[in-house]
């Protein structure tokens, strides 16, 4: 069962979110790492780069989730940019420790082969950050994206353009496309850490948690992995089922295991 760590708010669940992340990279200082973009990370990486004394983070590599298609590397919400500025440098890390897809118009028939083969290369990812999208999409696998699929081109839905416009001036400059790794490329990941935050994530999360596995909720896929650990706030676990379980579960972990997700 994916386990479920329920916290009071955000700031708390990102400084729960931020410990395992931590713990990672103590335990395999040379870890890979899988890292999100979105509103839900942010403040995990913000505690992240607070906890960062405790923990060497020169040695880890850092894979982003996706990447918009259409803008300029340099353009402040380009995701390379964003990780660079709210991931890489506050930890004090060189921007090469960072892959992106590929993105540029000559590149795009090959990009996907080409990032599946770098993951690849660096032994795979060890620990994915995830968000959910109100539609139950991780990275930008909308819904309908097939559960085996690898790194690709994708075009978004209005939904998630809608939901991502308050990073754009103009709102309506939101890319219609993007490379995202797949829904495949992220279940091959060794541990799934998902982060929900807000009652507007709250049907999607107890989709992806509880409900069936299914195209139609992409996150759903979580399901079929060995190793997840989801992190959400009260107002996001309002519409699960068992979320007096998943308190109970948390709150008797076996000793040796407690607090290692």
């Amino acid at each position: 069962m994916t386990e479920v760590v329920i916290a009071s708010d955000e700031a708390e669940g990102s400084r729960l979110a931020a410990l395992i992340v931590a713990a990672q990279i103590r335990t395999k200082p040379n870890c890979v790492l899988g890292v999100a973009t979105g509103s839900s990370p942010l403040a995990l990486y913000e505690e992240l780069a607070a906890q960062k004394r405790t923990f060497d983070a020169s040695g880890i590599r850092a894979f982003a989730l996706d990447e918009y298609v259409g803008i300029a590397p340099t353009h402040p919400q380009a995701y390379r940019a964003v990780l660079l500025r709210t991931f890489m440098r506050p930890l004090g890390l060189n921007e090469s420790a960072l892959s992106v897809p590929a993105v540029e118009p000559f590149t795009l028939e090959r990009t996907g082969v080409d990032y599946e083969q770098r993951i690849t290369d660096a032994g795979g990812i060890d620990l994915q950050i995830l968000g959910i999208g109100t539609d139950g999409h991780i990275g930008f696998n909308e819904p309908g994206s097939s559960l085996a699929s690898l790194t690709r081109v994708k075009t978004l839905t209005s939904q998630t353009r809608a939901d991502n416009a308050r990073f754009f001036d103009p709102p309506d400059s939101v890319p219609v496309h993007c490379v995202t790794q797949g829904i495949g490329t992220i279940l091959r990941a060794k541990h799934l850490l998902l982060l929900a935050f807000g009652e507007t994530k709250a049907r999607a999360l107890a989709a992806a948690v509880e409900g069936p596995v299914t195209a139609s909720v992409p996150a759903s896929a979580i399901q079929l992995h060995p190793h997840v650990t989801v992190v959400v706030d009260e107002a996001a676990a309002r519409e699960l089922l068992n979320a007096d379980y998943y308190r109970y579960a948390y709150e008797h972990q076996p000793s040796p295991a407690r607090g290692r997700t």
